[in-house]
């Protein structure tokens, strides 16, 4: 059974336009958020619970594991037309939860309230992953979500320790911005629905029988070319998820040891920790106007292989540096690779499917393969030492380049057969009311 069977319009892609971009974008940060002040969030629990650092970060790590599984469960209804209704009801969740954990300085509140707040959160970063796929040009888009992520991440991580670190702060943050992303929710684009052009030929089709003429070769020409790649897209699809999890825990894992291994390694000291640290965003920064500029005209395979590739080397190289200056250099220059690599994962999931049956679980994926990666991390060091276990990260992005390679370029052959079917639509539905308003006439 074809897309069109189902009434799918593979042209149903949108342009990217402000009100869509603020909506889908903000209700990704507010989902990802937490991930990103995980460092406040720790310190909040201190502060609030009176607890270890190991204690604060096991119920962090249960907030983000909440996330990353209620992301992939609730991701198969993102693909479809409850895509609004989770991102509201995950927004309302994460008010509800980090607006407790942030009022109520009681243990059990605090600990009940990230939970569910991370539960939230899961609903809204599988709504806003799904609604990517709904743009055209996902590389570009991939580029802007990027951007926009970066940017008001970097601010608010700059703002909220000038504020101070106690509940009220890091976890009131995380529930304002999620009632900002509720405010903007309705402007999240939808799953494609029945085409509309489907829906008026049936309505004009009643009256008078218009005669087969370029309407229908075309538009059987035009399913059978958007269902090829289906079966093979469902393949790249979970071959996807696979890796990009895997990916997530060898990059995460040198984030995570990054501080221990410059410190012991390369003598590196707190302030130059934080040098790197933001020259690693800025880096990011950098990457996203590039692919933003780019767009899809390098493919995908290709430039995923060759930052996958770059990117293990740099992991590896990291593990031999012993002057601070090089190591933040390096740190740097691998990060600003990981961030595009990143980019490309994304527009590769979405460009698989335009209802987001890939783009939605990836980031929940992500936070699957991340959540435990300091844990794993600490176990690769100690076992391998830092040397060793650089060249284990470098090996692995290695080994995944090639199933990356795989999904990436099954994704352009979706896209191109994707667009094949948009244009045979447009181009017969001219000649198709012209027949129409002959035979009434």
């Amino acid at each position: 059974m074809t897309d069109l069977d189902h009434g799918i319009d593979q042209g149903a892609r949108v342009p990217l336009r402000l009100p869509t971009a603020t909506a889908t974008f903000t209700i990704g940060i507010a989902g990802y958020l937490g991930v990103n002040l995980s460092p406040y969030m720790i310190t909040a629990l201190q502060s609030a619970l009176g607890t270890d650092v190991l204690t604060a970060s096991w119920i962090v790590t249960g907030a983000l594991l909440a996330t990353a599984i209620t992301g992939l469960a609730i991701a198969p209804l993102c693909a479809g037309p409850r895509r609004l209704l989770v991102a509201r009801v995950g927004l309302v969740l994460a008010i509800l939860g980090f607006g407790a954990a942030a009022l109520i300085a009681v243990p059990g509140v605090v600990v009940a309230g990230l939970l569910l707040g991370g539960v939230g959160a899961g609903g809204a970063v599988a709504a806003s992953g799904a609604a990517i796929a709904a743009f055209t040009n996902p590389d570009r888009v991939a580029g802007f979500n990027g951007l926009a992520n970066r940017a008001i991440v970097t601010v608010i991580l700059a703002v909220i320790p000038l504020i101070g670190l106690a509940p009220i702060d890091v976890f009131g943050a995380l529930a304002l911005f999620s009632a900002v992303s509720l405010l903007v929710s309705g402007w999240l684009p939808a799953a494609p629905v029945l085409a509309p052009q489907a829906g008026a030929a049936v309505a004009e089709a009643m009256p008078v029988e218009v005669p087969e003429t370029s309407a229908i070769p075309a538009i059987k020409a035009r399913a059978a070319a958007s269902a090829r790649p289906t079966r093979l897209a469902t393949i790249a699809g979970f071959v996807l998820l696979a890796t990009f999890a895997l990916w997530a825990v060898s990059e995460d894992s040198l984030w995570a040891m990054a501080g221990v291994m410059g410190a012991e390694q390369a003598a590196l000291t707190p302030e130059g920790l934080g040098l790197a640290l933001s020259g690693a965003t800025a880096g990011g920064l950098v990457g996203s106007i590039l692919l933003m500029i780019i767009g899809n005209r390098l493919g995908r395979a290709v430039p995923l292989v060759v930052l996958l590739v770059l990117g293990g080397v740099l992991k590896i190289v990291e593990g031999f540096v012993a002057d601070p200056t090089m190591f933040i250099v390096v740190f740097i220059a691998w990060n600003t690779i990981y961030a595009i690599a990143f980019m490309y994962f994304v527009s590769t999931s979405a460009a698989l499917d335009v209802e987001g049956r890939w783009s939605g679980p990836l980031l929940a994926v992500y936070l699957v393969g991340s959540a435990l990666t300091p844990v794993i991390g600490a176990a690769l060091v100690e076992v391998f030492g830092f040397q060793g276990f650089t060249v284990v990260l470098g090996i692995a992005s290695f080994v995944l380049a090639v199933p990356a390679a795989f999904a990436a370029h099954v994704s352009t052959l979706h896209e191109k057969a994707e667009r094949a079917g948009a244009a045979l639509a447009a181009s017969t539905a001219t000649p198709a009311a012209t027949d129409a308003d002959e035979v009434l006439a």
